[in-house]
């Protein structure tokens, strides 16, 4: 189930990506899926994904999802902006996160994500803004 060729990209364009463990289970301009898994490492003192991390992996996923629906000619985005609203804890299992594009402009591209347990209940929500380079 897991995109190699996906997670080759995340890797090699976000090095931080391969130390939190992320692997990508899919990928195109229409939808972005990545998970990691719950490691104590990565959690608060009761025993959940820490926000930061899920921060990550939504930016991450959703960067991936921009670059994806970039214009011709057009290098790379940067995130801009970011709201993350928090749900649920994730206390074991995978994050898994699901990215698609709400607006892909020539100057901005907006996507949603969505990050969700191994029970498919939702534990975050995430927009963010990338500006075109």
């Amino acid at each position: 189930m897991s995109d190699h060729e996906g997670t080759q990209l995340f890797h090699q364009t976000m090095p931080f990506t391969e130390r939190l463990g992320i692997e990508v289970l899919e990928h195109s301009p229409q939808i972005v899926r990545s998970r990691l898994a719950w490691d104590p490492t990565l959690c608060t003192l009761g025993g959940a994904l820490h926000g930061g991390v899920l921060m990550s992996l939504a930016d991450a996923t959703g960067a991936v999802c921009a670059y994806l629906n970039l214009s011709e000619g057009k290098q790379g985005t940067t995130t801009v902006e970011s709201k993350t609203n928090f749900l649920r804890a994730i206390r074991s299992g995978h994050a898994t996160a699901t990215a698609r594009p709400l607006h892909a402009g020539r100057s901005f591209i907006v996507v949603e994500t969505e990050i969700r347990d191994d029970e498919d209940k939702l534990a975050a929500k995430i927009t963010q803004t990338q500006a075109v380079l």
